[in-house]
């Protein structure tokens, strides 16, 4: 019993520290999570618009939050992170609100807009190039 306690307690203080620890998408770039449905991807490396949502992306397929029509919006755009001081974010979401659903379409791709989305697919599309880029290494 003495053994006992000391371990369950630990285990609890150690599950907050492991709900926070981030994800590092396929091109290198650090997605934390925010609640079940929110998530935010740090600006790094020189990533654009396409990095970014190529790690969002990521995460969500990761996460298992992919479907055939599942979409994810941006929530907050481009602004200093809520997770990393010192460093620039996008806050994505998977369960939008009625405004964000509706947001006009855009035919470019960029992190600096509310209510920008795309499905989970299209922008997995954005990391092909950089798979493709570590595999021409070897």
């Amino acid at each position: 019993m003495r053994l006992f306690v000391p371990l369950v307690l630990s285990v609890i203080v150690a599950l907050p520290t492991l709900a926070a620890q981030p994800f590092r998408a396929v091109n290198r770039l650090y997605v934390y999570p925010l609640t079940a449905d929110t998530f935010e991807v740090i600006e790094d490396r020189g990533a654009g618009a396409r990095g970014i949502w190529c790690a969002a992306s990521d995460y969500t397929k990761s996460a298992g939050r992919d479907g055939p029509r599942k979409r994810m919006y941006i929530l907050e755009p481009r602004r200093p992170s809520k997770t990393v001081p010192g460093r620039n974010g996008v806050v994505f979401t998977l369960n939008p609100d009625e405004r964000l659903r509706n947001t006009p379409s855009s035919y470019s791709v960029s992190v600096n807009r509310k209510g920008e989305n795309l499905p989970v697919g299209h922008a997995y599309l954005f990391c092909d190039a950089i798979i493709d880029d570590l595999f021409d290494r070897f």
